[in-house]
């Protein structure tokens, strides 16, 4: 294996190790509603907080089966980043169908 590919694929494994982290700490707190929510706060810069609260009503009006069109007009987006939550909701195995599934 040639050094860049070797460093690469390091890489990876350690993304991978960091996010694995990341979600064990959230399931950690996520009992305590209001550390949550501070800790989205310190993390995520205001547009990526703001950004992940309007994926999550893109995927919810989606479910509910609303055209994307409408979506966009009303959440004030393109029909593109619409269109990424819609292509995702076609797994019927993917997460965000698992979620829907339970609420």
């Amino acid at each position: 294996m040639t050094t860049g590919r070797k460093q690469s694929r390091q890489k990876k494994e350690l993304t991978e190790q960091y996010v694995n982290e990341l979600f064990e700490i959230i399931r950690k707190i996520a009992g305590d509603r209001g550390l949550l929510k501070e800790f989205f706060l310190d993390i995520l810069t205001p547009a990526e907080y703001k950004e992940l609260g309007l994926r999550w009503q893109i995927v919810k009006r989606l479910g509910k089966e609303e055209s994307q069109r409408k979506i966009a007009k009303d959440l004030g987006v393109s029909v593109a980043t619409i269109t990424r939550g819609s292509r995702e909701l076609l797994d019927k195995e993917g997460g965000f169908q698992k979620v829907l599934d339970r609420l």
